[in-house]
């Protein structure tokens, strides 16, 4: 009953908005990996949207979703922008949390520099193995940490598409940034990882090499996503849809591959310290696959779930029959 009241009013909400215009402004407290899965919030933000909108986005960053869990207990963010993963432990951990919105799709790579790079020629299984007799050492791989959504996806894609022996690697979890700093370093042999890290990275060693990406880690891919509190949506039902309506605008501005877009991503993603052109490349990139419909990751989110269970990492299944909720995106495309 509660999911129908939030709907009945957001559709209210946005054709009233839509009628009058923006209303006061209002604070929300939104949290976010910095990836470029996140884009839209940036966008959001650079074309000044939310406060036309009447509202005004405050960001905090978080160096992975896990460490959003607690944020979201607490009650001091009302939306997140994380994987997938880590809100589905949310939802198992007792928090209402509702994903509202997809971000992006295959946005894990895994990169290899040194020795295992050049050890790379198609068959992942076979250079780690190369690695391991010539390193007398298994690969060292970072990602986030366990129940991540890059750390879930590298254990897929090596056990059930890869079929590399577990002897011959090591995953290394860590916050983003540490595991871009520690591939960059030299302290790892690869590290999944999502743009722009994959675009730097390939900037900065041409020897590095793409291991794998996508749709070859695990089809469709589930990436970042938006998400809302319920007790935020009961709230203020007509500004979580005010949000919605303008990611799926973002999202639409993102794949029409704007100028103005990696420029909004220097200043909210990279903090002006990365140049424009590595996000003008990281858009562009075959890591970069901008979707905004929840649904279109709803059965890939389940092949995640039944891994995750199977790895541990999920005690209980998370209920994605009510993690998802289209009905704002649906409105979001039905006001268009």
């Amino acid at each position: 009953m509660g999911r129908r009241v939030v709907r009945v009013w957001g559709a209210a909400a946005v054709l009233l908005w839509m009628l009058v215009g923006p209303v006061s402004a209002t604070e929300l407290r939104v949290g976010f990996i910095p990836v470029l899965g996140v884009a839209q919030l940036f966008v959001i933000e650079g074309e000044g949207w939310d406060q036309k909108a009447g509202f005004e986005i405050v960001p905090t960053q978080f160096e992975s979703g896990p460490a959003m869990i607690s944020a979201l207990a607490s009650g001091t963010l009302d939306a997140a922008y994380s994987g997938i993963g880590p809100m589905m432990v949310a939802q198992t951990r007792g928090l209402d949390v509702r994903v509202v919105a997809a971000c992006a799709t295959g946005e894990v790579a895994v990169v290899a520099r040194g020795r295992l790079a050049g050890l790379s020629g198609g068959n992942v299984a076979a250079a780690l193995a190369a690695f391991k007799a010539m390193e007398g050492r298994p690969a060292r791989i970072a990602s986030q940490p366990a129940g991540s959504m890059p750390d879930t996806v590298l254990r897929y894609w090596l056990e059930t598409v890869a079929k590399a022996d577990p002897t011959t690697y090591d995953i290394l979890g860590m916050g983003i940034e540490q595991t871009q700093q520690a591939l960059l370093a030299g302290a790892v042999d690869a590290a999944s990882v999502r743009e722009p890290t994959v675009t730097l990275v390939l900037m900065r060693d041409p020897e590095a090499k793409v291991l794998a990406v996508g749709n070859q880690m695990m089809t469709d891919q589930p990436g970042t996503v938006l998400t809302l509190t319920g007790e935020f949506m009961r709230r203020a039902p007509e500004l979580a849809a005010r949000l919605v309506g303008l990611h799926v605008r973002a999202t639409d501005l993102l794949n029409e591959k704007s100028g103005s877009v990696a420029e909004h991503m220097q200043r909210g993603l990279g903090k002006g310290l990365v140049p424009a052109e590595v996000y003008r490349r990281a858009l562009a990139s075959v890591a970069s696959n901008f979707v905004a419909d929840p649904m279109r990751i709803r059965t890939a989110t389940g092949v995640m779930q039944d891994f995750q269970l199977r790895l541990g990492v999920l005690k209980v299944p998370a209920d994605l029959d009510r993690l998802f909720d289209s009905s704002l995106y649906l409105l979001a495309r039905s006001a268009k």
